[in-house]
């Protein structure tokens, strides 16, 4: 009995000592990890200065890539606004070719009719119809020549009256000049044939016959019929 009340000792006294030396090692466990803990705010001291530089230097770096995007927007508007001035410069220049070529189209073609409109002009003033049936077939052509000259009126060509005016080489081609009382010089006396216009240009200038100055003889006729009449 003796014994087992030894050997029960014996083990209380061995698993004191674990339970001892246990603690021991988890204190110092305990020691170890606070002193791993760092304080706070020690550790940010050196990555706040290293966390400004680096801060400072993306603003700088933004600034620039700034100021290149600025560059190049100006640069891309500079070729957009040069490419929209050539290609209205452009689209002027085209109209206005296509504008001409139309126009020059429409003045062949009629500079091609006006010998058809001289024509019935010469038969209203020559022919003078002396019967009923006459009279019918000149009304009809003088209707057909009212049609064609309404239709050239509506497409912009105007005849010139040039009788009365002052001779201008820009419209009128002098074919004769006669010596006139009644016309100041360089007026035109009469429209031989009719000149046109299409717009602002010449389709045909007319040929017409000029005024020139009177005659020195004309005026000195009555002084020679005087002095004959105070000799005899």
């Amino acid at each position: 009995m003796e014994q087992g009340m030894m050997s029960d000792g014996i083990e209380e006294m061995q698993a004191s000592e674990q339970q001892t030396i246990s603690q021991e090692g988890s204190g110092a466990d305990v020691v170890s990890v606070e002193d791993a803990v760092p304080v706070e705010g020690s550790e940010n001291l050196g990555s706040d200065a290293t966390g400004e530089t680096t801060g400072g230097a993306s603003a700088e770096e933004l600034q620039q890539e700034i100021a290149s995007l600025r560059a190049q927007l100006d640069d891309r508007t500079t070729q957009f606004m040069r490419i929209a001035a050539d290609f209205d410069n452009f689209r002027k220049r085209t109209q206005k070719e296509r504008e001409d070529l139309e126009l020059q189209v429409k003045c062949s073609t009629v500079i091609e009719i006006l010998p058809v409109v001289d024509n019935f002009e010469r038969a209203r003033s020559q022919i003078k119809p002396q019967t009923e049936e006459g009279l019918s077939v000149h009304k009809s052509y003088q209707g057909v020549y009212k049609d064609l000259v309404d239709r050239l009126k509506r497409i912009g060509v105007a005849q010139m009256r040039s009788e009365g005016q002052e001779f201008d080489p820009n419209f009128h081609e002098a074919v004769l000049r006669e010596a006139s009382a009644e016309y100041p010089e360089g007026a035109v006396i009469e429209e031989l044939v009719r000149g046109y216009t299409l717009g602002e240009r010449v389709l045909r200038h007319a040929m017409v016959k000029v005024a020139a100055a009177p005659e020195d003889g004309g005026s000195t006729a009555p002084e020679s019929s005087t002095s004959e009449a105070s000799e005899a």
